[in-house]
This record gives C-alpha cells, structure tokens and sequence, in this order.
C-alpha cells in the first residue's frame, strides 16, 4: 500500500543534549531525537508521520541548531506546532522555531552547509557542571601550533585519515571553509570550530583529536601534512569523545529561521544568551 501523502510540509529547527540519545537517526538499540519527534507530531496530528533530519548525528553529540522536515495532513500555525511539540517532548529535546517550506524542500539535501563546535576543558582540574558537553584535556596545549594546524587542514582535501571507515565506499574529499581555535585569555575553555558543506564519519572529532595531539607536541605540522597527503588513519590523531561536539548551525538558501515573517527568530537570541 503507498504511503499517504500529506499536503503540508514544515520544518523546524531543535536543540538536543545528545547525552542520552544513541544519535538524530532512529536505530534499534535505543532512544533516539528521531523517534520522540515522531512520537509527539504522531500525537498532534493524530496519525504516524515520518521525520527527515539534516544530520544523523552520533550518539552523545549534541545540537544546538538541528533542522528536520515533515509532511502533516493538516496546519497547525508556526508559531504555535514549537509550544505544542514541547508540551510533550521530552526535557533533553526542545523545538526553538517552525516555517511551513515548499514540498520540494529537504532538510538534508538543500543544506548549504553545517557548522560545528567541538569544546574542550583545559584546565588541571576536571568540571562537573559541564562534563556533558565538555571534554576534558589537562596539561598545556600549544594553541598557536593548534592554529597554524587547522590553517593547513582548512580547505579542500581528500580527508581519508581523518575519518573513521566504516566499510561504506564513500568520495573522502571535502571543503572544509574554516577550521579556527577560539580561547579567550584567562579561559580555560577552548573551542575549534568546524564548517564545511559536508562532512565524512566522526571527521570533526578526529580533526579535533589531531589538533589536541598537535597542542600537546605529540604531532607537529609535517606530520599533519603527511597524514592529510598520505591517507593514513593511523598518521592523524585520536577520535575524541562525542560529548564534547555540538552541531550548532545548518545553513539554508536563504535563511529559513534568522528572519520570520520579518522579526528575528528566536535562534539569534538563543546563540547569544549561551553560557558555553
């Protein structure tokens, strides 16, 4: 039997604590961000419905600014469907804003691009307030020589040493638009900050994992140019914990929630107000 078509589409932009989450995608082993939009948009509209997501993301990663769209027999307005979703949404799930999009729209395929944050804690003692979102890196880090590394990485590249390779027979170059590391003085927390139009498997944590070996003086900046030229998993530096990346933006031509129905959305202020 074909599946029903629904004549809405929407799509809305949610932040997770990806803590307790196996990832965006729904898998058998446990809960996923997928599954309770689903669970609660099959609620409101009074039958199941299917949500698309702009990135899997894997378990433990968090999101501050993930996009997903959806089919729905019927309009609840944009402003409200974000009050109602979160009315039975789980506390590590929130929905920020809501746009109906055209039907051709697809929240992973028109993606213009993504930006990510990976955050570590630098400091001899280790935090709890935070250790969700946080990884924890004692001893001095060369920030400088982190810096001159993620130029050299910045770019495009065929980045097979720097992701994991899960049997799938995918195309390893990518354009990576900026890499920088962010630390203000004084501050023991430091973030590098990852955007590029796409990205292979865990290529942020690894990227990161090489610019904290190349901080500690475990790799320096031939041995990075070798491992990018080379293609050897092995010759960059470790997987670092998930818990420490956030995605923190999706990028769309044009903008689907900066500017709604001319006042800024709620996902301006939000980035401002952050702590971290």
């Amino acid at each position: 039997m074909p599946e029903e078509k629904f004549p809405f589409r929407m799509a809305f932009l949610a932040e997770y604590d990806g803590t307790d989450f196996v990832g965006f995608q729904r898998q058998n082993n446990g809960r996923s961000v997928q599954q309770e939009l689903e669970k609660v948009l099959s609620v409101l509209y009074g039958r199941p419905v299917s949500v698309c997501g702009c990135s899997r993301t894997d378990s433990g990663v968090h999101a501050r600014g993930h996009v997903s769209h959806v089919d729905v027999p019927f309009m609840i307005p944009p402003e409200k469907l974000p009050l109602a979703m979160n009315a039975l949404l789980p506390e590590d799930v929130t929905v920020l804003a809501s746009v109906q999009v055209p039907d051709t729209f697809h929240a992973r395929f028109h993606s213009a691009g993504k930006k990510y944050v990976y955050r570590i804690w630098n400091a001899p003692i280790r935090p709890t307030m935070d250790r969700h979102y946080l990884a924890y890196v004692p001893g001095n880090l060369n920030l400088e020589a982190m810096r001159d590394a993620a130029r050299m990485l910045e770019g495009e590249h065929d980045y097979s040493a720097f992701f994991a390779q899960d049997g799938r027979d995918v195309n390893p170059v990518r354009k990576m638009d900026e890499i920088q590391i962010l630390s203000e003085a004084g501050s023991p927390l430091i973030e590098i900050v990852v955007r590029g139009k796409s990205f292979l498997y865990n290529m942020v944590r690894i990227l990161a994992g090489t610019l904290v070996y190349v901080g500690q003086g475990k790799l320096d900046l031939l041995a990075v140019g070798e491992a990018l030229t080379g293609g050897d998993r092995r010759a960059a530096g470790k997987t670092m914990p998930a818990k420490g990346l956030t995605l923190e933006k999706v990028y769309y031509e044009p903008d689907l929630f900066y500017q709604i129905e001319g006042k800024t959305s709620t996902f301006t202020s939000f980035e401002k107000n952050r702590i971290i």
